[in-house]
């Protein structure tokens, strides 16, 4: 019996499993065939949603940058800036953060530091499989209850 008759007279699910085995490719995990790199903005656009999901921050960045913010986001096309306040350095497995923050009048600073800090950490960690190892939180300001919105300036025109 030659070998082509012998293949054809066995299980049909063995002759199957043996043609997987001979046509897998490059062998080792999947995972291990290249390289992920996240980019700065990446990590910061995360942070900065994590961040301004916690109760308490009422702003983001300092009031110079919030001011050239609203106006960039009055032009046409332009979207608000989500890493406003926000700075990361990524390195290949670790990131470090520095957040800028305005909180609301009447709130523990502390304990809003306290869960920016662990809302970004778990936010960046679980994305993006970086180690967070630091994230330095600066309260730039606190915003009062009698602090109106700035209202653009109407045209005189119209």
């Amino acid at each position: 019996m030659t070998d082509t008759e012998q293949n054809r007279t066995q299980n049909p699910e063995e002759t199957v499993a043996s043609s997987r085995r001979t046509t897998k490719r490059g062998g080792g995990d999947p995972a291990g065939r290249g390289r992920t790199t996240i980019a700065d903005g990446v990590v910061e656009k995360i942070a900065g949603m994590a961040a301004r999901d916690v109760v308490g921050v009422y702003a983001m960045g300092s009031g110079i940058s919030r001011t050239f913010g609203a106006v960039k986001e009055r032009v046409p096309g332009t979207s608000k800036s989500v890493t406003r306040g926000v700075k990361a350095e990524v390195g290949e497995v670790q990131t470090a953060l520095d957040l800028e923050i305005v909180v609301d009048y009447g709130v523990s600073i502390a304990d809003v530091a306290r869960a920016v800090r662990e809302n970004v950490i778990a936010a960046v960690e679980r994305m993006t499989g970086l180690e967070v190892v630091e994230v330095n939180i600066a309260v730039s300001d606190v915003k009062l209850p009698e602090e109106e919105e700035e209202e653009p300036e109407q045209p005189r025109i119209q």
